[in-house]
């Protein structure tokens, strides 16, 4: 099997309430917005899932500084509203926290996309990636990221079927999008990374 790693360590304010989102196999799901600030005063909204059974402790209430640990996961949304690609933090722990805010994801999976590289008005390189993390039952979740300045060129030398394991942040970002004469605010979430390196480990 192919080695794969998917870890995410948040630490930011719950920035709103706990809604019911589905259940499978008798566990109720619930979403949650999840309110992390950069350095440069920005903030980050990200998406967390939760499940909870009767027997577990209550949900957390908005306004609570949380420390969340999960995966991050994708799914196309089919429905024609919003975002097709939607990216979700599914927590495997959610407790009180304490200290400073943090965004750390790891990741390690295969490239099954060519990256893109490309440069800002301003001049910057920008590399989009698109990351395929293998989960359980032959499944993955499909991931975008991004690299920026030096980092982008050395991302754009990589081929699709390359192994990466990156390091980064699950950031947001807000855009518009025009569908005939109606413009709509939407969000976007994609992993910026921080480091990044072809991964030649063997598969076990």
């Amino acid at each position: 099997m192919e080695q794969t790693e998917n870890r995410v360590i948040l630490r930011g304010t719950m920035a709103g309430d706990a809604v019911f989102s589905h259940r499978v196999h008798g566990i109720d799901f619930y979403r949650f917005p999840l309110s992390v600030p950069r350095l440069s005063g920005r903030e980050d909204r990200l998406n967390i899932l939760l499940a909870r059974t009767p027997e577990e402790a209550p949900l957390p209430q908005p306004g609570t500084f949380l420390e969340v640990c999960g995966q991050v996961r994708s799914f196309n949304n089919r429905s024609g509203v919003g975002s097709r690609l939607v990216i979700t933090v599914l927590a495997k722990s959610v407790e009180p926290a304490q200290g400073d805010p943090c965004n750390q994801v790891f990741l390690r999976g295969t490239l099954c996309k060519e990256p893109v590289l490309r440069r800002t008005p301003l001049g910057r390189d920008i590399c989009d990636l698109l990351l395929a993390v293998n989960r359980r039952y032959r499944r993955a979740d499909y991931l975008p990221c991004i690299a920026w300045g030096s980092l982008a060129l050395a991302c754009g030398q990589w081929k699709t079927g390359d192994t990466l394991a990156l390091e980064g942040r699950l950031q947001s970002r807000t855009y518009l999008k025009t569908l005939g004469e109606v413009t709509q605010e939407r969000t976007a979430y994609e992993i910026s990374i921080r480091t990044a390196e072809k991964d030649s480990a063997p598969d076990q």
